[in-house]
């Protein structure tokens, strides 16, 4: 005779069963989001003894068949699209070997324009000998893919090095973001906002104006970065600008700071001053990098370059996002 139950009892075991029903049920069906990052790390996990073996063909050879599957899976989440002037889509990594500059950018597909910025073909040299490269790149992602990412990079650096904000708002209007999600080879500093309209269908954009460095501050923005968020997508387009915004007065402030930096150094080196009193002194390049960014921001809106940089901007945007 089976046992009988009272109503809270019959419920509890209701659940149990349930439970037990559940936990041999099939498992849920990956989502196209999650398989791709599933072949992405399996990827780089087969792949990088080939690399670490300098077998750079082999690795090369490996290396595309995986980042054609790639592409093919992140096409698939974001749809076919085309731009007009820009090449077609490509994913937006530059390598699968952890030791390659690079590697770890945002997953996305990127297209770059099919011209320099003066009209030149990208990939070939201009008049100076310079290598052209496109004059503006368009990537392009889904909010979810932009915070596995995010997380991802939460302690991409080690101790003492800035890494990305955690929020993506906050995160697109940092430099840090953009220079390890999209250019690796130099840091972006952000030289302030510009003043765009936000379009209908996005929950947030954001433009800002920007320099590349590899050390020294950079003594013109020459670059707009702008993204925009929607509901189901993140777009984000940079590329260069004519004219730059590049402001006399604050270059001169930058180099009263570095020439007084440089006899600071070369006093206490000759020994005209001691530690303690060059200590004093403090960091003078970095005061003159806060001063001159400072003095950028506070004049920078009122410059004609500045008005243009903001149209110029809001066309990059406007191309990211067209149906």
């Amino acid at each position: 005779m089976l046992p009988r139950f009272s109503g809270a009892a019959s419920i509890a075991a209701a659940c149990f069963v349930a439970m037990l029903s559940s936990s041999f049920a099939a498992p849920l069906k990956p989502t196209p989001e999650e398989r791709y990052i599933a072949t992405r790390d399996a990827a780089i996990k087969k792949l990088q003894p080939i690399f670490d073996g300098n077998n750079y063909e082999a690795a090369s050879k490996a290396e595309a068949v995986v980042v054609a599957d790639l592409t093919t899976q992140m096409t698939a989440i974001l749809g076919e699209r085309t731009y007009k002037g820009f090449g077609p889509a490509k994913l937006n990594l530059d390598t699968l070997s952890k030791g390659d500059e690079g590697f770890g950018m945002l997953d996305g597909l990127r297209f770059e324009a099919e011209t320099g910025k003066n009209g030149e073909k990208p990939g070939t040299k201009d008049a100076a000998g310079e290598y052209v490269q496109p004059k503006a790149y368009i990537i392009v992602t889904t909010p979810t893919m932009f915070e596995r990412w995010l997380h991802g990079h939460k302690d991409w650096y080690d101790k003492g090095v800035k890494n990305v904000p955690q929020q993506i708002g906050v995160a697109l209007k940092d430099g840090s973001f953009y220079t390890q999600a999209i250019s690796t080879g130099a840091a972006v500093v952000n030289f302030g906002n510009l003043p765009i309209a936000t379009p209908q269908d996005a929950v947030l954009a954001y433009a800002m104006l920007a320099g590349r460095t590899q050390d020294a501050t950079p003594e013109a923005a020459d670059e707009a970065f702008v993204s925009a968020v929607t509901a189901d997508r993140v777009y984000i387009v940079y590329g260069s600008i004519e004219p730059p915004v590049k402001i006399d007065a604050c270059l001169a402030i930058l180099a009263d700071y570095n020439k007084r930096s440089e006899q600071a150094y070369a006093d206490f080196q000759s020994k005209k001053i001691d530690k303690k009193a060059y200590d004093r002194l403090g960091d003078l390049r970095q005061r003159g990098d806060d001063e001159y960014m400072r003095c950028f921001t506070q004049r920078a809106p009122q410059q004609p370059s500045f008005i243009e940089a903001t149209k110029q901007a809001q066309a990059l945007l406007a191309a990211a996002m067209e149906k």
